[in-house]
């Protein structure tokens, strides 16, 4: 057929000129087919059409119910559905009857079964035979000796083959067991008329082999319609080797060469390669004409293939013969340029192998090809198959790349009644390297989202040193799993992003808080260009936090932090600032801002509610911003022992967060603790000082020292004394830190002048609040007592519960402050008058500042959260009450300072008096049957540390009810948390993105990380998307932008929204992604639909046994009462024809069944609760 071929290019000229010749013109004499019936499904249905219809025969396709969907059946010239088989729709291309009545009633005077069902049925041969249909394949008799695995060893025994011990016949299960005791463990048992890997167990351990045999049994019965089965010895690590045989009806046999298909799981292939590599020349060759010599002795026809086992000595073994074309026929055709289907076709009508140009000294085997087998199984999930609907789908192509497809494409359903095989991937090249790089750039190239597939798996085969080099065996995937199947990132994340704004469009949006809605988007701002100026950030690089403490104390203008990145929106906007609209200002705020002493942008609240409420890593903000602005320093809140969270944690924690923060782009750590509990502050403070970063030690303010007391327990002695010891600590800055706007003007004279002249070296910075109004003033008045550096924000951000304006203060000063471009500064206030719109859903209507304060001492930012509380609590006329509440519930905690999280003590206490109409007196009388919130009694503890004066007693004693106390503090107590274990665990829960720094949020927040990481795994990063996506529903009909990375840019337009399914309460949501329609299924959850579901195993539950698949019960075995040991198999579950048992995973009694015979689960559904021993 092939004659003197030297390279692929022109092996491939030559196959197009013998796929032209009168041979496969369809006009060959004695021609019996004009119409052809393929008894078969999915890749290899379209296959045998494709063939069919090159030598211009009609094609017939049959399909079950379920399959009424899918491509084979479009790609024939009729089709006919076999129904009745609802149960199990397999079992429709079982059905012999039909399939015959069908051939004949649409004239088909041939049947080609492809692989697998009928293919290697005897009986169905005959039939076929005595109907006068032309069966595509060996005759009958010759299947029936072939197919027979016991007939099949004493043919190759006859004809002289080397085999492999193994019994004589059909076996039973007692002669299983007797053929085990005298030849050993090892055996493997094979369906008699099995293939494919059906059907087959290896079986190593005598108690395992009565449920393997019965397993075998039932799945040969289901995937062949016969369950005999035969034993022998197992090989242990062999490689397997199979011939390419081809004959006529003439006695003329040739071989196509071999295939090694040694990486297989389960005995089931999964990549194929031809030839073999690193295969002896001179094995070769006996194998090749072992082949051909046992076809010639049987006479065989059509194309089948002769499997071999190959020792590590090189000895072969004889294993079977498969009377049927292969799955992996591809590859064959690939290297020698021979149509194996159109070649059977035409051997089946009569055509002779010299006819077809087919002897064996013309055929070649050139160059190298691959076959990857992709299938909707996850292999992360021990191979679970997948089904579901494909949103997307795009294949590879390219030269020598070619796609043999079943049903993948954009659309389908992949049901779990079939074959997982999604599409056969065959790559071809002049050598195996080249052939493994084609492929894996081909699986790279693949995008398969909806389902899940072997994608990645198949990615780490191919790139596997052992792989490349050609040593593989038939244990590979065994001994190597823990490399290909170890977790993967899943790159589906614009598909994740669809699924986000699916879920938005159907049940609104999933962040709290949200009231009305949300104004429009900023105008964009003008591109910055060129390099920025220097800052404060060059100074701090430069010369280390000593250096930027002296830069600060010889300016001569008073220096500003503005926090508008982070106090100034948690103040007015309950924290809702996103990322997004961070980053859009950030390049004009560093070209114009750059004399800023720092921006307070990280830390305190932010942290929290970044990943609780807004579904961002914070870590990731602060690096992004960081980038974005290279000139500035980054100030964030540390709240001492107690990090960015609300109680205390063991020191490693503390330390390790510390460094991460400075590491990640953090200078200037403000460090303060929510008593001024010294021993929490000096903890913190030699946490920064161990970071190259800035340590300033922050003073919480209350009280009045203007008063008439002196300021009570809290007068100017109590801060000095403070000062002094944090500066001996080593305070690079001091700081006042007046989180409730309560420091008065003349108050702030007379704290500033005293701290200026016990600390003349060290910076004064000052933060305040303008609840009452006051904040301009007062911050003025600190500038001229002394102070380096206030806390200001931008106009549009400032005042009432925010920071003071920045533009007031600048213009209150009494000299001028020439450090600020002032349009430059409108520019960027008018950016964030914008964004204030944007954001008014979040406003909760603080409008107006509010002398009160002096009174109720709640802090700004908790002012504006408590007030959307108890508008949510529908506590909001009530508001007047709640403030009064809170100023009693400071006097029964004993007049606290009150700054995170010790505000949110007395914010507990005083929605609890509100809500259960409670007075101070009630509180104090009742104190040991209330049941007060946990925050409360953690305080009394002692976990967040000493207050000033000790514990109010005897409510401290009444309200603890006997429980324990901590003394000194907390952390000190508290047992190092082992991160590197947290990662490792954190890591097999959610993939391999987990950082060093999700750690540590995960340490701060255990339970508000992993509801993150549930959302990032589900949603991907919403962060990319912008405000206007996520705080409201796209709108059908409208395009939107949604850049993914640098480079990576979508365009994204809703298309429609599909009716609510009544019996799945679901919807349809429609999408166009840069212009291709997608599709994806949302939950309706405030549907009135009734869905029936059932009951989830909880994976933290041991004792709760869930399925491991969406299968059919095929057997339960156990019952309530019942004791088990760990091990001991609950039940049997089919899926995709193969057989799993479920074990119990303890020892124990059997305290629920949730599943009966016959019934079809879900994944993770419950079906068994053991009581353990």
């Amino acid at each position: 057929m092939i004659r003197g071929l030297k390279n692929l290019r022109h092996a491939r000229q030559s196959q197009q000129l013998y796929l032209s010749s009168k041979y496969y013109s369809a006009k060959t004499e004695g021609r019996k087919i004009s119409k052809l019936l393929i008894a078969n499904r999915g890749e290899i249905a379209t296959r045998v059409m494709r063939a069919a219809h090159e030598l211009s025969l009609k094609s017939v396709a049959i399909y079950g119910t379920e399959d009424r969907y899918s491509m084979h059946r479009s790609g024939a010239n009729e089709s006919y559905e076999i129904s009745g088989y609802k149960e199990s729709p397999v079992r429709a291309y079982l059905d012999q009857e039909a399939i015959i009545n069908i051939a004949l009633q649409s004239g088909a005077e041939a049947i080609h079964p492809g692989y697998g069902f009928l293919s290697e049925n005897s009986e169905f041969i005959k039939k076929c035979e005595d109907k006068g249909i032309i069966f595509v394949g060996p005759p009958s008799h010759v299947v029936q000796g072939l197919g027979d695995k016991t007939a099949a060893r004493d043919t190759a025994i006859a004809a002289g083959l080397p085999v492999i011990p193994g019994s004589e016949k059909t076996v039973t299960m007692s002669e299983a067991r007797l053929f085990a005791e005298e030849h050993g463990l090892p055996v493997m048992l094979k369906a008699v008329h099995g293939g494919g890997g059906r059907g087959m167990r290896v079986v190593k351990e005598m108690s395992q082999l009565e449920d393997s045999f019965q397993a075998c049994v039932r799945e040969a019965e289901q995937a062949f319609g016969n369950g005999d089965m035969f034993i022998e010895k197992f090989l242990d690590q062999p490689r397997h080797i199979e011939v390419q045989v081809l004959g006529d009806k003439y006695g003329n046999i040739v071989h196509l060469y071999e295939r090694d298909c040694s990486v297989q799981r389960r005995h089931q292939k999964v990549v194929e390669i031809a030839p073999s590599v690193n295969l002896d020349k001179d094995l070769r060759e006996r194998m090749l004409s072992d082949a051909v010599k046992l076809a010639k002795h049987i006479g065989y026809v059509n194309a089948g293939t002769v499997e071999f086992l190959v020792d590590s000595s090189g000895k072969h073994y004889f294993m079977e013969v498969n009377p049927r074309i292969q799955v992996e026929h591809t590859v064959t055709e690939e290297v020698t340029g021979v149509d194996l289907v159109c070649s059977q076709l035409e051997v089946a009508m009569g055509t002779s192998l010299p006819q077809l140009g087919l002897s064996q000294d013309k055929i070649e085997c050139l160059g190298s090809s691959i076959q990857c087998r992709i299938t909707t199984e996850d292999p992360e999930n021990g191979f679970i198959p997948d089904n579901g609907r494909i949103i997307t789908y795009r294949s590879p192509g390219g030269y020598g790349v070619r796609l043999d497809r079943g049903s993948g494409y954009s659309g389908s359903v992949i049901t779990p009644y079939f074959d997982s095989l999604l599409v056969k991937c065959i790559t071809r090249a002049s050598t195996f390297d080249r052939a493994v790089a084609k492929m894996v750039q081909a699986l790279d190239e693949f995008r398969v989202r909806g389902v899940k597939t072997n994608l990645p798996f198949l990615a780490r085969v191919m790139e596997h040193p052992d792989f490349k080099a050609g040593t593989v065996d038939t244990t590979f995937i065994e001994t190597e799993s823990d490399t290909l199947l170890a977790p993967y990132e899943d790159k589906s994340r614009v598909l994740k992003t669809l699924k986000y704004l699916s879920e938005v469009m159907v049940n609104g949006t999933d962040i709290p808080g949200l009231q009305g809605k949300p104004g429009s988007l900023p105008a964009p701002l003008p591109a910055v260009h060129g390099e920025f100026q220097r800052g404060f950030k060059q100074v701090l690089d430069e010369g280390g936090p000593e250096a930027l403490a002296r830069a600060v104390r010889k300016s001569s203008n008073l220096l500003l932090t503005d926090t508008t990145w982070r106090d100034a929106h948690q103040s007015l906007l309950m924290t809702r600032m996103r990322t997004q609209d961070l980053l859009k200002v950030a390049p004009l705020t560093a070209a114009h801002m750059n004399n800023l002493f720092s921006i307070e942008m990280w830390g305190g609240a932010t942290f929290d509610v970044a990943l609780r409420f807004l579904h961002e890593c914070p870590w990731r903000r602060l690096e992004e911003l960081r980038a974005a602005v290279p000139n500035i320093p980054f100030q964030m809140l540390l709240r001492g022992a107690n990090g960015v969270g609300y109680t205390s944690y063991p020191d490693n924690v503390v330390y390790e967060f510390v460094k991460q923060s400075s590491e990640a782009g953090v200078d200037i750590f403000r460090v303060f603790d929510s008593l001024n509990f010294v021993d929490n502050m000096l903890l913190g403070i030699d946490a920064v000082r161990q970071t190259k970063g800035v340590a300033e030690a922050a003073i919480c303010y209350t009280g009045d020292l203007s008063a008439p007391n002196g300021g009570g327990k809290y007068n100017l002695d109590y801060y000095l004394k403070l000062a002094q010891t944090f500066v001996a600590a080593g305070a690079h800055i001091l700081a006042v830190k007046d989180m409730a706007g309560l420091l008065k003007p003349s108050a702030a004279t007379t704290l500033i002048s005293a701290l200026r002249r016990e600390h003349p070296d060290v910076p004064i910075h000052v933060h305040t609040h303008d609840t009452a109004g006051t904040g301009v003033a007062s911050m003025v008045a600190c500038y001229l007592a002394g102070a380096d550096i206030v806390d200001v924000a931008t106009d549009a951000m400032s005042g009432v519960t925010s920071q003071p304006s920045m533009g007031a203060v600048l213009n209150s000063l009494p000299t001028s402050n020439s450090q600020f471009d002032q349009e430059r500064l409108f520019e960027i206030n008018n950016y964030w008058e914008q964004v204030r719109q944007l954001y008014r859903c979040f406003d909760p209507g603080t409008q107006a500042t509010n002398t009160e304060v002096y009174k109720h001492e709640i802090p700004g930012g908790q002012y504006t959260n408590m007030l959307f509380q108890a508008q949510s609590l529908g506590l909001g006329r009530e508001w007047g009450r709640v403030k009064e509440a809170y100023a009693e519930a400071n006097e029964i905690l004993g007049d606290v300072v009150k700054v995170t999280p010790s505000s949110k003590v007395v914010g507990d206490l005083a929605q609890v008096m509100v809500s259960n109409k409670l007075s101070k007196e009630d509180v104090l009388n009742k104190a040991d049957s209330l049941n007060l919130p946990t925050s409360v009694i953690q305080f009394l503890q002692g976990y967040l540390g000493t207050p000033e004066g000790g514990f109010p007693e005897p409510f401290r004693t009444t309200a603890l009810k006997g429980a324990p106390l901590v003394a000194g503090r907390p952390g000190e107590s508290l047992e190092p948390l082992d991160l590197a274990k947290i990662k490792a665990e954190l890591v097999e829960k959610y993939g391999s993105w987990i950082t060093d720094r999700d750690v540590m949020s995960y340490a701060m927040y255990p339970a508000v990380f992993e509801e993150y990481a549930v959302h990032f795994n589900t949603f991907g990063d919403v962060s990319k998307l912008s405000s206007d996506m996520v705080f409201a529903p796209v709108k059908v009909g409208t395009e939107y932008v949604y850049d993914l990375e640098k480079g990576r840019r979508y365009y994204i337009t809703p298309v429609a929204i599909g009716q609510v399914d009544p019996k799945t309460a679901e919807q349809d949501v429609f999408f166009e992604l840069n212009g291709a329609p997608k599709r994806l299924t949302v939950k309706n959850k405030s549907s009135a639909a009734t869905v029936i579901t059932r009951q989830k195993a909880d994976p933290a539950l041991k004792n709760q046994v869930g399925a491991p698949m969406s299968a059919n019960v095929l057997e339960v075995r156990v019952a309530p009462g019942v004791k088990v040991a760990a091990g001991d198999p609950l039940c049997l579950l089919s899926a995709m024809k193969m057989e799993t048992v479920v074990s119990s995973p303890l020892s124990g009694t059997v305290s629920s069944v949730e599943v009966s015979a016959g019934e079809s689960i879900g994944a993770q559904d419950l079906m068994f609760v053991i009581t353990p021993n």
